[in-house]
């Protein structure tokens, strides 16, 4: 089987557009989190998010093509195209039919549902864009993606909530690792800052609500956490077989080594209390890796800031690495930019793939009082140095999906 690599990284994210924006941000504890303007807050519970307020998407997409897109397929072009210039990739007649696109996706154009069903209700049917289908369904995103850059190869999306991108990855490896392709933009993208998106999550009291104290709210593993802050943006990975990374003499970031599913079918919403979900995951993960739970050193965690999933996947941790749980460092990025729900494992890979490169170990921010059942070293408030040679990406999502991957230093 092929050795998959990672060759090229975007992210589009509230601290910064560009990947080395965002781990410039993430190394420098930096908090994306501001109040919403995409929408008129005042009547919602809850007024603040990860907002990405600088971007403009005529930046890098032509206006006319920028205007059939929704947010969520603007943020996945500009992640997708940063990520294949940075792997110096050329895609040919010679090689299209093997390299392919998969983009994760949690809850796809909700901004563009709203637009147009609000010119349904006041106009009538005439006034609804025949480009809303092809604007809110999940797929455009990886869609858009292989139009605009030629990639023939596999192209399809995932939706699993907020393991959409952690899934996406995954398939796109195992493309690679079976030689069905030699390269894949692969990664997750949203946009749910609309009135449906933060009335739902807010309804459903899964937001905090910290209003009066917005830039603290985002506080995974802290005693006080209330709810996690929603975000918006999106992550690309270039993933390309060893054999061809060598061969064109490309920039290596890390090796990814495999990856872990599980369901633990309990809850719509929920997740079981002694964390196995998770663990399974993991397990799986490192089975198939080929690595043992000894040889981890960073965990990014899933990490949401609610009062639910820090405790259990502070559980699982204990349960997969025993003792030696407290001595690895867990940090959630979530802290910094919010939960970008089905985009956020692949910006929060790409903060995992720079950890392992440049030695430095990523922060929890907003820790502030120690919580008895979430008692590890969840790296508060400041990144550190740290030599580590493999990292861990959790993630869950609604309807009890879980998902883990792994990456490796790499070092020829």
């Amino acid at each position: 089987m092929e050795r998959v690599v990672v060759t090229g990284l975007g992210a589009v994210t509230p601290i910064g557009i560009g990947a080395p924006a965002f781990w410039n941000g993430v190394v420098e504890a930096r908090n994306g989190v501001k109040p919403i303007t995409l929408i008129d807050a005042t009547p919602h519970i809850v007024k603040f998010a990860g907002e990405i307020s600088e971007f403009d998407p005529h930046n890098y997409i032509e206006k006319k093509e920028a205007k059939r897109m929704d947010r969520f397929v603007q943020f996945a072009i500009v992640a997708s195209d940063e990520a294949l210039a940075d792997s110096g990739l050329k895609i040919t007649e010679e090689n299209q039919d093997h390299i392919g696109v998969i983009i994760g996706c949690g809850v796809g154009g909700l901004q563009t549902w709203e637009t147009e069903h609000t010119k349904f209700m006041k106009g009538g049917p005439d006034r609804v864009s025949p480009f809303l289908i092809p604007m809110m369904i999940v797929n455009m995103a990886a869609g858009h993606v292989s139009i605009r850059t030629g990639a023939r190869g596999p192209n399809t999306s995932v939706v699993s909530a907020c393991t959409s991108s952690a899934h996406a990855i995954g398939v796109a490896f195992d493309f690679i690792q079976r030689g069905e392709a030699v390269a894949m933009l692969a990664g997750g993208t949203e946009a749910p800052i609309s009135n449906c998106g933060v009335a739902g999550f807010g309804n459903m009291r899964a937001l905090s609500r910290r209003n009066d104290d917005y830039k603290t709210a985002s506080r995974p593993f802290d005693k006080d956490r209330d709810g996690f802050v929603m975000g918006e943006g999106a992550g690309t990975l270039l993933l390309e077989s060893l054999t061809s990374a060598k061969a064109r003499g490309a920039h290596i970031y890390a090796e990814m080594l495999g990856h872990g599913w599980a369901g633990d079918a309990y809850h719509m919403t929920g997740m079981r209390e002694d964390g196995s979900g998770y663990s399974k995951a993991i397990n799986l993960a490192l089975k198939k890796s080929g690595v043992t739970a000894d040889e981890v050193d960073y965990v990014n965690a899933h990490g949401t800031s609610t009062p639910t999933n820090d405790p259990v996947e502070t559980r699982a941790l204990k349960d997969v690495f025993g003792e030696r749980a407290y001595k690895i460092p867990v940090s959630s990025t979530k802290s910094q930019i919010g939960h970008l729900l089905g985009g956020g494992s692949a910006v929060e890979s790409i903060a995992c793939i720079k950890a392992l490169e440049e030695g430095i170990v990523p922060p929890t921010i907003n820790h502030f009082e120690p919580d008895a059942e979430c008692d590890l070293d969840y790296v508060p408030n400041a990144s550190r140095r740290a030599d580590i040679n493999v990292a861990l990406n959790n993630a869950t999502g609604f309807g009890g999906h879980y998902a883990a991957i792994l990456f490796r230093k790499w070092n020829e």
